[in-house]
């Protein structure tokens, strides 16, 4: 998956305002399939996942679900900003309270969650993302308190492995995962 730049390349002085870039993504009108971030002060376009993505993403999708309590949802395209680093991601699935989904509905609001929101975000990786995922996302969820993350890893060294990262403090995940599969 590659991502295209939306905004063209800026010194830091240059650099949009946080409220500019987020009223910006609110306005943009995506191709269906792809989606828009806003990562380093920047806005990205990010290109349909492929069928292996969406494979994989349909199983954790009917595992979770069968897990979950009715008021809780599953969603694929939901926006999650986490303020204080200034990107709004949008993960392969995340979870969060139905409740919040049906208020922003009834607002007909575009607005981005907080990612503090979600009780779980999941990150599937493609060849071109995977070392963003790894990093950068991670430390970005841990900074907007999501308590668990979930990396599902398809293109890591040792082959495909599935991470789950959990209890985030002060924007730092331990420096163990809670579970590490392979």
């Amino acid at each position: 998956m590659t991502a295209a730049l939306v905004e063209p390349e800026l010194s830091e002085d240059d650099m949009p305002s946080w409220d500019y870039l987020l009223e910006t993504w609110q306005e943009l009108d995506v191709p269906e399939g792809w989606r828009a971030e806003i990562d380093e002060g920047l806005i990205t376009l990010v290109p349909p996942p492929d069928d292996g993505h969406n494979l994989i993403a349909d199983q954790v999708h009917w595992a979770l679900r069968s897990t979950l309590a009715d008021d809780w949802g599953v969603f694929q395209t939901l926006g999650l900003f986490i303020y204080r680093q200034e990107r709004l991601y949008i993960p392969g699935l995340v979870v969060v309270p139905k409740k919040l989904i049906v208020e922003r509905a009834k607002k007909k609001e575009k607005a981005p969650l907080a990612a503090s929101e979600a009780a779980l975000t999941v990150e599937i990786t493609s060849k071109n993302n995977a070392s963003h995922d790894r990093s950068a996302k991670q430390k970005a969820y841990a900074h907007g308190d999501v308590p668990l993350y979930l990396l599902i890893d398809r293109f890591d060294e040792g082959g495909p492995a599935v991470t789950l990262f959990s209890d985030p403090r002060n924007g730092h995940v331990p420096d163990r995962p809670a579970q590490a599969f392979r």
